[in-house]
């Protein structure tokens, strides 16, 4: 089973993070901000990645901190869980439909981070978090996983539809690129034989 647990103390956050890849998709999460907790599940249902997230922040400043750190814990439980990632499928693409919105995220394992992001929002609030906090939660993510990550949504209009459709597809994508490959199980999946530095 490939687990890993991280923990991430600052004087703005205290976060635990518990990932299992090989799991079916069960989650705790509490984060203070009932949207993001909200995503995050939508993210370990449709990875089938088992997720616990007990975080605590300086949510009376704003949420941004408690965002970008969760952010950073997940994706750096993911990359331990991953360990030196050989025999997995290394890429993942996903389209996510969502009503009147479509969003499509392809990404690569390959512990080179790097994040393109095409979306946008027709307001500054989600509820009570503000709209441009989710690029630096995917942003944060794709940091501590090593992913190259692209996230577009194609068309949409509903806001809430536009963020739910990004992280479904990102679920979709990385349940993709996590996978086995039963071809080539116990290969690095790259000629280079190990998987980050330079291209």
């Amino acid at each position: 089973m490939r687990q890993a647990t991280v923990e991430r103390a600052t004087n703005e956050t205290s976060i635990k993070v518990d990932v299992n890849l090989d799991g079916s998709g069960d989650y705790s999460v509490s984060t203070g901000i009932g949207f993001l907790d909200h995503m995050l599940e939508q993210l370990s249902r449709h990875s089938l990645m088992d997720l616990t997230v007990e975080a605590k922040g300086d949510l009376h400043i704003d949420f941004h901190h408690t965002t970008e750190d969760t952010g950073i814990a997940i994706g750096e439980a993911v990359s331990k869980a991953l360990g030196n990632r050989a025999g997995i499928t290394r890429y993942g693409t996903a389209h996510a439909p969502m009503d009147e919105t479509l969003s499509r995220v392809s990404l690569d394992a390959s512990n080179r981070p790097y994040l393109i992001w095409r979306v946008g929002f027709s307001k500054p609030k989600l509820g009570d978090m503000d709209t441009e906090l989710f690029k630096e939660w995917f942003q944060a993510f794709a940091q501590g996983a090593g992913l190259t990550l692209h996230v577009e949504t194609l068309y949409g209009e509903n806001n809430h539809h536009i963020v739910e459709s990004c992280f479904k597809a990102l679920a979709r994508a990385l349940r993709e690129a996590v996978t086995i490959d039963p071809g080539k199980a116990g290969a690095i999946p790259s000629t280079k034989g190990v998987l980050g530095g330079s291209l």
